[in-house]
């Protein structure tokens, strides 16, 4: 039986988390006033010098405010657009293999077997299973915006270096993932910093566009690219600061999720020492994607780290 500490450790990431997700979204609201105070100065003298906070009630403020707002949504909607189609899509993308509901392959068979028990402890519905032969670290990742759509990877390395204890843990840690929404969670946040990212690459491109031009022309419109070219620079700043500090922030909601698919697995296993001995294990053998140019991409979503540095 699980004893209290456990329950309140699950309680404690649950609350974590949504406090990260409230401190991000307070960080794309100080982008959005840090893009006002951008347009503040420019506009500064057309507007009789109004103190900020006037200015940002007035007609220039809230429009600025609102194109920083629409932008970082078009662009967290389409990365959400491109992530939610799916987990069988991503499963392909790495190059995995759908494995057989009917398979013989004896590893394969003890994967199946040991999904089917986590189902039964979990209550979620039997995901889709992929492998990746090529893979021979030890790692595993679901992918999927909802439990019905959801798909688990495992690498050819997990299911033949991890022992059956071992591998349920791992599976349990997984299923937690699906039960606790937390492919939703990836794909919001990801999504935003998409957003926020586009905010950085329009700064970008203004930044080149104005001092290209500037450096061919002397006059007066000279002038007003360099301008552009300014404000291109803050904005790019900005942007890239934001998807900074956003990245941090996601990689602390990360691990509290894993705390808490950690949790969850001993909960559906009943066997704590499952989860520590796969983890003991991936930490000395290493569990990196080497045949897949999106590990960097998965990294967050992976049982172990994906990615070499």
């Amino acid at each position: 039986m699980a004893s209290p500490g456990f329950f309140q450790r699950q309680a404690s990431a649950r609350r974590n988390t949504g406090l990260l997700v409230v401190l991000f979204l307070t960080a794309v609201t100080l982008i959005t006033l840090a893009v006002c105070l951008v347009g503040y100065m420019v506009t500064r003298s057309q507007t009789s010098a109004l103190p900020f906070h006037y200015w940002l009630l007035s007609s220039h403020g809230l429009t600025t405010a609102g194109a920083v707002v629409a932008l970082i949504g078009i662009g967290s909607l389409v990365r959400w657009v491109d992530l939610a189609g799916g987990g069988t899509r991503v499963a392909r993308m790495v190059g995995a293999r759908a494995i057989d509901p009917d398979t013989r392959d004896p590893e394969e068979r003890k994967l199946r077997n040991i999904v089917e028990e986590m189902s039964i402890a979990s209550g979620v519905p039997v995901p889709e299973l992929y492998v990746m032969d090529h893979e021979t670290g030890i790692n595993a990742f679901v992918a999927g915006y909802t439990p019905g759509e959801a798909v688990m990877v495992v690498t050819h390395g997990a299911l033949t270096q991890l022992n059956r204890d071992e591998l349920q843990g791992v599976v349990g840690h997984e299923f937690s993932h699906i039960l606790n929404g937390d492919m939703r969670i990836n794909v919001r946040l990801i999504a935003l910093l998409a957003g926020i990212l586009m905010i950085g690459q329009i700064g970008q491109f203004l930044l080149r566009a104005g001092f290209y031009s500037s450096g061919r022309s002397r006059n007066r419109d000279g002038r007003a690219q360099a301008a552009m070219g300014l404000i291109g620079l803050a904005l790019m700043v900005i942007g890239y600061v934001g998807v900074f500090f956003g990245r941090l922030i996601q990689s602390a909601v990360s691990r509290q999720r894993e705390m808490l698919a950690d949790a969850s697995s001993v909960q559906f296993t009943r066997n704590p020492e499952g989860i520590g001995a796969a983890l003991f294990k991936i930490g000395m053998k290493g569990g990196y994607l080497d045949t897949t140019s999106h590990a960097s991409d998965m990294n967050h979503m992976c049982f172990g780290e994906a990615a070499r540095m």
